[in-house]
């Protein structure tokens, strides 16, 4: 959302002289107030501007940015995670090659007995190849990034958590997981979902393009 120079005219007299009934802010204006009433309805309800009755309209303290910013921290992982790609960890590298490529992912989450033991990643998959290695006899399990070092995400972590990872950590992929408690106490880990990049920069383009 971007504030037209009018509904920028009229944010700042509010904030230097609110609260203030639209009749006078049309007046400051030189407008008459029905022109000003579509603009002030629309930042009534983006939050810019809190209208009193009997009062007048008052500045909230809130900004364009500041209201982006609070409605990605109310996004969830589990909002916007896709469906994740598994393997088991006994798949020969081989496979996971052409899993990979069929799927069109850059990540592939690795299991045991339906539960997270490592991820592989193309760079991985390029080093095992390149390395001499008979892929269609090594299990991917070998060339794959173990657990604990795999960097994990919760489903109702806010995305932004999600995104700082992917950064800090200059990762493609975050395996979306829940924690399952075994009989005899072990935690472990279950895949539910993926968060990568691409559905980073897809929020990103839908919040730009919300209006």
């Amino acid at each position: 959302m971007e504030l037209t120079k009018r509904q920028e005219q009229i944010v700042e007299i509010v904030k230097q002289e609110g609260p203030i009934t639209g009749r006078q802010i049309a007046e400051k204006l030189s407008l008459i107030r029905a022109t000003l009433r579509p603009d002030l309805t629309l930042l009534t309800m983006a939050g810019i501007l809190e209208a009193r009755p009997r009062v007048g309209y008052i500045f909230t303290g809130k900004t364009i940015n500041s209201l982006v910013a609070q409605r990605i921290n109310k996004i969830k992982v589990k909002d916007v995670c896709s469906f994740p790609f598994v393997l088991d960890e006994q798949v020969s590298v081989y496979d996971a090659i052409v899993s990979m490529f069929m799927e069109d992912v850059g990540t592939l989450f690795i299991t045991k007995n339906g539960y997270l033991e490592g991820v592989v990643s193309r760079k991985d998959l390029l080093k095992a190849t390149m390395g001499g290695m008979d892929v269609s006899k090594v299990p991917v399990m070998v060339v794959m990034t173990k657990m604990p070092n795999v960097v994990t995400i919760n489903p109702d972590d806010p995305i932004l958590l999600a995104a700082q990872k992917l950064v800090s950590r200059e990762i493609d992929a975050l395996p979306v997981v829940e924690v399952k408690t075994l009989a005899n106490g072990e935690e472990k880990l279950r895949v539910t979902g993926r968060i990568t990049k691409t559905t980073i920069t897809k929020l990103f383009v839908e919040l730009g393009e919300t209006r």
